[in-house]
């Protein structure tokens, strides 16, 4: 069975795209974070599809199974997902499969934006997760101690569960977000001017000069 580590040779990859099940969330409530991912940047490596199909779904349309991604040369998948702002993330949500194109497990990494199948074997995997076969929706709950600040999430599927490739319906964050505000511009204004710093306007010598001289 295949971890995050484990070494492949993906010259061949050439495409730019605690466990529980099924809940109440609503899209409404602020823990869920489908409006706050930057779901024009999101991309998939080694994925059947040239852009980016739809799997961040709203979570009313979480079962839905008319669109999925799957990935192409072999069965290793990586999807990078950033957001707009910082999350403190909770957990991830998954729908995957079905049978053995489920993928073995679920390799996360936070803020790591570069990552492909050139480096990820050999990065630090932020947590991982064993990925049970299901028809429901897989939640995945995070140490939130290493997800307290997330601007992007890399996820790493690195082998199926015995079929030539993975398959993905529904992913899904949930966490608390918060705006990323511009550092203000500090102006520093000089609290008592310094004579030696500045130069010398002629005729202003410290004595007064009468009219005409």
């Amino acid at each position: 069975m295949s971890d995050c580590r484990e070494e492949h040779d993906h010259s061949h990859h050439d495409h730019g795209h605690g466990h529980s099940h099924d809940h109440g969330e609503s899209d409404a409530q602020p823990n869920n974070l489908y409006s706050k991912i930057d779901h024009d940047n999101v991309v998939a490596l080694n994925a059947t599809s040239p852009t980016f199909p739809k799997i961040i779904k709203p979570w009313h349309d979480r079962m839905n199974e008319t669109v999925s991604i799957e990935s192409d040369a072999d069965d290793q998948l990586i999807i990078r997902v950033p957001f707009t702002g910082s999350v403190k993330l909770r957990s991830i949500l998954l729908k995957s499969g079905p049978g053995s194109e489920t993928p073995t497990k679920l390799c996360v990494y936070a803020n790591a934006d570069s990552l492909d199948f050139d480096d990820i074997t050999d990065a630090k995997v932020t947590q991982e997760f064993d990925v049970a076969q299901s028809r429901e929706i897989g939640e995945y709950a995070v140490k939130a101690a290493k997800f307290s600040a997330v601007r992007s999430l890399t996820l790493f599927f690195p082998a199926a569960q015995g079929a030539d490739n993975v398959r993905i319906y529904f992913l899904g964050f949930l966490g608390e977000y918060s705006e990323i505000k511009a550092q203000p511009v500090i102006t520093l204004y000089e609290a008592q001017a310094n004579p030696a710093d500045h130069e010398k306007i002629r005729g202003l010598d410290g004595a007064q000069q009468a009219p005409g001289m």
